[in-house]
């Protein structure tokens, strides 16, 4: 059987992928990246500390599986803290997870494979790869386990990478995988689930931020929709859409963050219904099915957390497109499809609950990951 690199985090998802993947006969190495480390009295449980990959040590020793592990923690603080850090002090709500995976760990996990002459890579997540036999190409799909699905965060991963994924996890349930993970004795069994972001100690974000921004937040107007100054805010970074608490202002009616003008300094407020948004911009775009139409319906996450809603794709003529033969612009929206952007244009059908820019906006059919991208602000 070939052999496959498992990216082992010390949790029981990786480590019952790498007893699965044995079990299937497949030759089975196991790696752990050291990204960040927690403060011991912070109790956070974190998928990247000495902590996790001494247990992920521990679990590969049990299976008889050889590991290593791999300290990438300037790599990480260059590619995945800095720019968190610095889009919330420009006015954005980052993913880091979506960064990490596409460009911490799965190149890494690519890359050591090259160098232990391995055909394939795995990881604990919840989602499904598969070939599609007209195209040739690799999807990616929703984990079974709708609670569990993680294929909001692998959207960016490049057909390369797909290509060479094992995700034994995805067709199975959590409690399923944490059954399995109670028969072989992982101690990972009785460890809580690490937070989303695992670099942020006791979930405090602000004090965060401010330990590891270079510059210090200023100041400003908190202005509400039609133009009346209702306080001040201590920097734009305390904020994203879609906030109520914490604004430091008095109304008689609830008031939400609705948008941050990171160029003025400016927080703006207004009624719960403001910050449902219907339509945006999206860009950075990362396709794992190209659209071949102008303009496609598909359904749309904003967040991991959230059911995704129907929407209609169109591309937009305000971004930089990709295929050089086009000259004018004024026929862009007549022959090109979104797949030629850098940017499109989102409309819902329905409004929907803040979505913000700098989070991942990732488009679906049915279970099928299409492709997705950043919020923008209007260009």
């Amino acid at each position: 059987m070939p052999k496959v690199i498992v990216g082992m985090s010390g949790g029981i998802d990786s480590s019952v992928s790498a007893y699965l993947l044995k079990e299937k006969g497949y030759e089975v190495e196991g790696v752990s990246f050291l990204m960040w480390e927690a403060k011991k009295e912070s109790g956070q449980q974190s998928c990247c500390s000495v902590q996790a990959v001494e247990e992920a040590s521990k679990t590969a020793c049990s299976m008889g599986i050889p590991h290593i592990t791999m300290d990438v923690r300037n790599e990480f603080i260059k590619k995945v803290v800095r720019p968190f850090v610095n889009a919330y002090m420009s006015g954005l709500t980052p993913n880091p997870c979506v960064l990490c995976n596409r460009l911490i760990k799965f190149p890494l996990l690519i890359k050591e494979a090259e160098n232990r002459g391995a055909g394939y890579i795995s990881t604990g997540h919840y989602a499904k790869v598969e070939k599609r036999q007209d195209t040739e190409k690799f999807v990616l799909g929703k984990g079974i386990d709708s609670k569990k699905d993680q294929s909001y965060v692998l959207y960016a991963l490049a057909q390369e990478v797909l290509g060479r994924l094992i995700l034994p996890v995805g067709c199975r349930t959590k409690s399923d995988v944490r059954k399995t993970a109670k028969e072989l004795g992982l101690s990972a069994v009785h460890r809580p689930e690490s937070q989303e972001i695992c670099f942020v100690e006791d979930k405090d974000y602000l004090k965060f931020i401010e330990k590891f921004s270079p510059v210090r937040g200023e100041p400003g107007p908190v202005v509400d929709l039609d133009g009346r100054l209702m306080g001040k805010h201590m920097g734009i970074h305390r904020y994203t859409i879609g906030q109520r608490k914490g604004l430091g202002i008095s109304s008689a009616r609830p008031l939400y963050v609705v948008d941050i003008d990171p160029h003025n300094n400016t927080v703006y407020v207004g009624p719960r219904e403001a910050a449902r948004k219907k339509e945006f911009f999206v860009g950075d775009l990362k396709w794992i099915i190209m659209p071949t139409a102008r303009e496609f319906r598909a359904c749309i996450k904003v967040r991991s957390t959230m059911k995704e809603q129907p929407a209609t794709i169109f591309p937009d003529a305000r971004y930089k497109i990709h295929d050089a033969r086009i000259k004018s612009e004024k026929i862009l929206p007549c022959i090109l499809d979104p797949g030629s952007f850098e940017g499109v244009r989102a409309v819902f059908d329905e409004p929907q609950w803040a979505p913000a820019p700098g989070q991942s906006a990732v488009f679906y059919d049915g279970d099928t990951v299409i492709g997705g991208g950043v919020i923008k602000k209007p260009a």
